[in-house]
């Protein structure tokens, strides 16, 4: 009987092994998938990154370019603008030559100014009104002070040097001013 029993008990461990050995190639087998599905998964994002760096790179380098052609261009359009003030100065300084009348050499000399003011006042240059007003240091440079006037004028733009001027509403230079004290 022990025979028997040695028997049994061999072949059911067979039979556990075999069931074992089952299982593992199954887990082996889903494992390997898992593992494949992983690296594909992996490799994707890999890819995506890849292609995002790339993408960035390349919005970088366009944007770097478009900086540098406005600013190479930036001015052109003004100047354009004011080659026809240029144009109308050579005129004029040919005029002068020629005539000794002091009124028409006003007169020219007026329009052509005027039409300089224009032309920059389309492109949205602005003076700065400063007289009389507060002093402003986000506004104004103080050159000097002075005594006031009177009582009122203490603290306040007495006299302009040099204009202030906005370009689109953007201080480029700040007025330099004598203020009463």
């Amino acid at each position: 009987m022990t025979g028997e029993h040695n028997a049994d008990e061999l072949s059911a461990q067979a039979e556990a092994a075999a069931e074992t050995a089952a299982q593992y190639d199954d887990t082996s087998e889903s494992a390997e998938s898992e593992v494949a599905s992983l690296r594909g998964q992996v490799e994707e994002l890999r890819d995506k990154y890849l292609r995002l760096v790339a993408d960035f790179d390349n919005f970088r380098k366009r944007s770097a370019k478009e900086r540098i052609e406005l600013i190479q261009t930036a001015s052109k359009d003004v100047i354009t603008s004011l080659l026809t003030v240029i144009d109308d100065s050579e005129r004029a300084e040919k005029q002068m030559m020629a005539t000794q009348d002091i009124n028409a050499i006003r007169e020219g000399e007026k329009l052509l100014f005027n039409k300089l003011r224009t032309t920059l006042q389309a492109k949205g240059l602005k003076a700065m009104e400063s007289v009389g007003k507060d002093f402003n240091p986000e506004f104004h440079e103080a050159i000097t002070e002075v005594p006031a006037p009177n009582e009122k004028m203490k603290g306040k733009v007495l006299d302009e040097i040099e204009k202030g001027y906005y370009l689109n509403d953007k201080i480029i230079r700040f007025a330099k001013v004598v203020v009463g004290k």
